[in-house]
Order: structure tokens, then sequence, then C-alpha cells
């Protein structure tokens, strides 16, 4: 693990902050002190002006569109932007740059590529994520949506749930059984799926805090071309995998510091609410600054493999499982501070239902209830702790796998055929 940076990077971390105080307005406290409204325009504008500059999936080779910069570079760019409270994008480039794009990088081919990874950049293709079911969400392997084909076309029925920004986008990356006469993680294949057509239905699931950020997506004959499969037929597993790893490995540049600000405001909360000289807060607040500086080593170690080429794996459900823990416990010492308080919310309401509340946010009863509702979802999202847990001692640690496990094809574990 190396904790400190090339002089090469602190001199591209110059220029990033110069460019940030040229584009930033004056004053300027972090998205969080904007109005929800303003703040989301302000991420519209701001993705332009990321893609005009080339800073948007800053990585991406130039030949897709993207910036062209070394892994060092874009480590440097996300902390800037998260210590500035900028966002890297808006809520669907999570999944199309982050999650879908580094997937199509590594497995795609050169004209899923090239037809793809520009559009996304331009904001053409706009994504979400096709895995959980009802029946198969901390058990992914045993979903049963299907798709079967027919000529130059898969068709595609059945049902994803959990849809993050599933009602904004256009898009959707598809898990789906093509043969269910495999065994269960077997005889899938991922699937690039048009959401603009007949048979596609999209319902959105109202949340605890009112949002409706998630969604159900049915699937009744829908289709899309033949070559729209990543990666192989029937051995797609390998590639949701991959994608998994995108979507746990690449926070640990920026979530030590997202919870390092957050912790920052949870102390200025206890100074404010007069408890900070109560034994027991300061016992679990000191907790939390344990806790966010082992966070910060793990950062380190995960962006040193990364940035020594090591592609995710699955050690990262370590930093996953941690994180998702930590929130939920510090979001509940946040609410005991406030007390009575938390009962009757005031203020500005998080603009997003994932982590900690926005850089700038102010420091009120809502922010912190509408990011103690969310983080009870962490530990459920992006797969469960269980499963995290699951995949360290099996995968990372070599512990023998569950016992009394179904064997068989996925068809023959079903009860009924579908």
């Amino acid at each position: 693990m190396q904790p400190t940076y090339t002089a090469e990077a602190e001199a591209y971390r110059e220029k990033i902050q110069a460019f940030l105080a040229e584009q930033l307005p004056t004053g300027w406290k972090g998205v969080g002190a904007l109005p929800r409204a303003e703040a989301e325009q302000f991420a519209r504008d701001w993705r332009a002006t990321l893609h005009e500059h080339g800073l948007l999936a800053a990585s991406w080779p130039r030949e897709y569109g993207g910036g062209g910069l070394s892994e060092l570079e874009q480590v440097v760019l996300v902390e800037e932007f998260f210590r500035a409270g900028v966002p890297t994008g808006t809520a669907n480039d999570v999944f199309g740059i982050q999650m879908v794009g580094n997937t199509i990088l590594q497995w795609g081919t050169d004209e899923q590529k090239h037809h793809f990874l520009p559009r996304i950049l331009s904001g053409e293709d706009l994504w979400c994520q096709g895995y959980s079911e009802p029946n198969a969400g901390s058990d992914l392997g045993n979903l049963g949506c299907r798709a079967v084909r027919d000529g130059d076309e898969w068709v595609i029925n059945g049902q994803k749930i959990w849809t993050s920004a599933g009602h904004l986008a256009n898009w959707i990356f598809v898990l789906a059984r093509t043969n269910p006469d495999a065994p269960k993680h077997k005889g899938i294949s991922f699937l690039l799926v048009p959401m603009d057509q007949p048979g596609v239905e999209v319902r959105p699931i109202r949340m605890i805090t009112g949002d409706a950020e998630f969604n159900e997506v049915f699937f009744t004959d829908a289709r899309t071309p033949a070559e729209n499969v990543v990666g192989q037929v029937d051995a797609g597993w390998a590639v949701a995998m991959t994608l998994l790893g995108y979507e746990r490995g690449e926070a640990a540049a920026t979530f030590p510091i997202m919870f390092r600000t957050e912790l920052d405001r949870l102390v200025a909360l206890v100074a404010e609410s007069g408890r900070a000289e109560d034994p027991l807060i300061r016992q679990r607040v000191a907790w939390c600054h344990s806790k966010v500086e082992i966070m910060r080593y793990l950062g380190m170690r995960t962006l040193t493999k990364y940035l020594t080429g090591a592609h995710p794996g699955p050690d990262a459900s370590i930093f996953k499982l941690y994180w998702s823990e930590y929130h939920r416990l510090v979001t509940e010492l946040a609410v005991d501070v406030l007390g009575a308080g938390a009962l009757v919310p005031t203020g500005r309401w998080p603009s997003s239902s994932f982590q900690a509340d926005d850089a700038g946010a102010p420091n009120d009863s809502a922010s912190w209830v509408g990011t103690f509702f969310a983080a009870r979802a962490g530990t459920i999202y992006a797969g469960t702790s269980q499963v995290q847990r699951n995949i360290i001692g099996e995968m990372v640690l070599g512990l023998p796998k569950e016992p009394g496990a179904p064997t068989g094809t996925w068809r023959e574990q079903q009860r009924t055929d579908p």
C-alpha cells in the first residue's frame, strides 16, 4: 500500500483544482447547498461541461470519446470533485459509465464499443441495471427472466426489481436465462436491451423517504438484436461479476472522503446540540472516527491494486460490506443526537437515496433523517451484507461453500417449470 502520490499526480491535482476554481461560481459550497430542483439542473449542466473538457469517463480511450487519462489521474480527479462537492455525472451515469461502459470496454466487441460508448457519453443512451428479481436478489444466480433466440433477435420475458433510475433510462443491461437446462450460474447471458419499445413496462416504487428512485421492470415479448450480447451466450455470469466489481470497487477513492466529510458534520451537530460532553456520545463518535480511518486505509489498499492494473475482484466485497454496515450505525447515532427533533424533521431533504447527503448540505434534521432512512438500504443494494460475507469467506478466504447447496440444472431446481 502506498499512501502518498507522485509529483506528477500532485501536478495534475493542481490542474484540476484550477479547473474547478474557473468553472464553479464564487462562494461555491457544494451541490448539497442548492435546492433540489437547482441541484438536478446543476448536475445536468455540469455533465455537459465535463463532456466538453474530456473529463466525463476520463480514463476511457479517446477513440471512444473518453479523456484518455491514466488511472492515477482519474483517481486524483474524482478525489478533487468529491472535495469540491460536485458530481462526476448524473444518476444514470453510474450505470452507463461506471458499470456497463467499463464492462463493454473489457468484454465487448469492437462494434459494441464504437456504437455504445460514444452514445453513453453524449447522453443519448441512459442506462439502468436489470439484475435482481423477486426470487433472485441475493441469490442472483436463481434469476428466471428468460431470453429465447428468434432469428436475429432475442425475445425477453420476465421481471426485474429494484431498478434504480429505471424511470429515466432508455436502455437496460439485463441478465437473462438463455439455457434453463444448465446449472443455475451457467446458461445466463448479458443482454443490452432498448427500453423504448412495446413490451417493456416500468413501475416506480415509492420509498419511505417519499421518493421513487427505483422501479419494477416487466418484459413481455420485448426484443433486442442478437448481437447485443456482451461476452458469450450462456456465459454471462463472468460478465455480470466483472460489472459488480466495478460497482463495488471504484468507491474506494471517493467513499472515505465522503464519509469523513459526513462525520465532520456529525461532530458539528453533536456540539450544536450540547451533547459534546456526554461520555456515551463521545465514545460512539470516537468509534465512528476509527471506522472512517480504517475505511481510508482499505481504500488505499484497493487503489494500490487498481493502479497496478488489477481488475476489481471479489475482494471489492470487503469495502462494500464495511461502508454499508458503518453507515447504518453512524446515521443511527445522528438520529439519537437529534432526539425528539428527528420525529419532526425540518430543512432540506437529501437529493439522493444513496450513501451520504451531498457536500454542502445544511446540517439539519431533514438531511440526517433522510440519510438514516436510506442507510439501511445500503446493506441491501449492490449485494446484501450476508452475500458479501459469503463472497469474502468463499472467494477471498477460501472457506468451504455452504453445505446443502442444490445441484442439477436450473430447471430441475424450480418447483414448477416456467
